[in-house]
């Protein structure tokens, strides 16, 4: 990995680069690019930047300001596995060509700022972040809306539904609901394609611990990272999601983040372990406390639920999530904290007992989050449960869903919808305005375009659904 400028243009020659790809974050979370010869490879690039029209990026300029600049960081140089031509991706962060400040609506930059903030408390010194993106690898996908037809459909050579199709031959194996969870080749149809998936992402230094089919049919799967610092792990997201998507292509095949693409079987989540650090020391290890978890550790946890429903705006930011997040299955929708249970929001995993493993997992956020914007989020509420000493309440290591109903009416559950929780933020989050790290334009962009963007659109659609419930009506 390269450290400076010098050392950027050394690995271009070395590798033989033809293309330097810059790459940075829209609001939403999606990758965005321009590429210029490697003869322009300079170290001014690092320094003066590169301009680019920030009108025609989601949640960025408006048309009569539309210069920004792209700085190139120098850390984050890698050569694409992907591309057939020899190209070098170099991730960016924005700035104002005006002021030369970074870019307040930059995800990336709020990301790193977060870090800062995190350091200036004196509370820690790093967190380390691990999330686990799920996404269904397809055969076929179609959709489409107009004025008078609205429908989607998906396939997959894996998918249950197809025990009776024609295949010429259609050999079986395919996997039943809630069967995916861990069957090994031949119906797990896509152990060399993960395979390939981690071992390009391990190109780009993203460390893959573990791959595996998870538990819906027709192809959905997961691959864990190795834990890495909060802006270090939102850059591996990115590299992980371009990497799954374009490998898939590769096999003829379509890979989706979609939280819910599957009606009747499993959703796709991105549960978050994080940990606080302080010099060596695991500030979240506590041998004598619940879950092996510290006080300071029970502080954080308290954080995250009280802020939860606003934090869903950032980390299940989309209509599709809260089909996933569905109360009365296996989705962690109960505002409580648990050590071993998947039902609660927050689960203490208790696979070892060695202090450095220690973490807490919060399992709403899903893969279709801007990860930048849903780690620093994460890691500004548990910071207000620090400060606040918040209370998360007595842990819950009952079945969750199998509660007498005066128990369980004692536990709150996550917001049911997209407008709830974008409500929900624009109520509370003066936690995420400390230091300086969400600021207001960010909040307000954030809810505009959510709404108008997203909720308006489809609230004014009709579903095929509602025609097989309403139209004989």
């Amino acid at each position: 990995m390269a450290k400076n400028p010098q050392e950027v243009i050394d690995l271009a020659k070395k590798a033989g680069i033809k293309i330097v790809d810059l790459r940075f974050i829209d609001l939403p979370g999606v990758w965005q690019h321009f590429s210029i010869p490697v003869e322009d490879l300079s170290a001014e690039l690092f320094e003066e930047g590169i301009g680019f029209d920030g009108s025609s990026i989601r949640g960025f300029q408006m048309i009569h300001e539309s210069d920004m600049l792209l700085i190139a960081d120098p850390e984050t140089a890698y050569v694409d596995p992907i591309l057939e031509i020899p190209t070098l991706d170099i991730m960016c962060n924005v700035f104002d060509p005006v002021t030369r400040a970074p870019y307040t609506r930059d995800p990336r930059h709020i990301a790193q700022k977060a870090e800062r903030y995190l350091k200036g408390t004196g509370v820690a010194d790093i967190s380390y972040w691990g999330p686990e993106p799920e996404f269904y690898i397809l055969d076929d996908v179609r959709y489409d809306q107009n004025a008078q037809c609205g429908f989607y459909y998906i396939d997959s050579v894996e998918g249950v539904w197809n025990t009776g199709r024609v295949e010429n031959s259609n050999q079986g194996y395919k996997i039943r609901h809630k069967e995916g969870y861990f069957p090994v080749p031949p119906n797990d149809t896509f152990q060399d394609i993960r395979s390939e998936m981690i071992l390009k992402m391990m190109d780009v230094g993203v460390r893959a611990e573990v791959h595996h089919h998870e538990v819906g049919t027709a192809g959905q799967s997961e691959i864990d990272m190795k834990f890495s610092p909060l802006t270090k792990m939102a850059d591996n997201v990115m590299y992980y999601k371009y990497i799954v998507r374009n490998v898939a292509k590769k096999h003829g095949k379509t890979a989706t983040f979609m939280p819910k693409p599957i009606f009747g079987d499993n959703g796709s989540g991105m549960h978050c372990h994080q940990s606080l650090w302080k010099k060596d020391t695991n500030l979240f290890f506590d041998e004598s406390g619940y879950g092996m978890t510290s006080t300071l550790a029970h502080y954080y946890i308290g954080g995250l639920l009280k802020h939860a429903p606003a934090l869903l705006a950032f980390c299940a930011p989309t209509t599709n999530s809260y089909r996933r997040l569905v109360p009365g299955y296996e989705a962690p929708v109960n505002l409580a904290f648990s050590q071993r249970n998947r039902s609660a929001a927050v689960r203490i995993p208790m696979y070892s007992k060695s202090p450095k493993s220690k973490r807490l997992e919060f399992r709403c956020p899903d893969p279709s989050s801007n990860p930048y914007l849903c780690f620093a989020a994460q890691l500004m509420a548990g910071l207000d449960g620090i400060q606040n000493k918040i209370d998360p309440g007595e842990p819950l290591d009952k079945d969750l869903y199998d509660l007498p109903p005066v128990e369980a009416k004692k536990i709150k559950s996550t917001p049911g919808s997209l407008a709830e929780v974008l409500n929900a933020l624009e109520k509370d989050h003066e936690f995420l305005l400390k230091g300086d790290v969400f600021t207001p334009d960010v909040v307000e962009t954030w809810l505009k375009y959510k709404r108008e963007k997203e909720l308006a659109p489809i609230n004014l659609r009709p579903t095929p659904y509602e025609f097989f419930l309403y139209y004989d009506l």
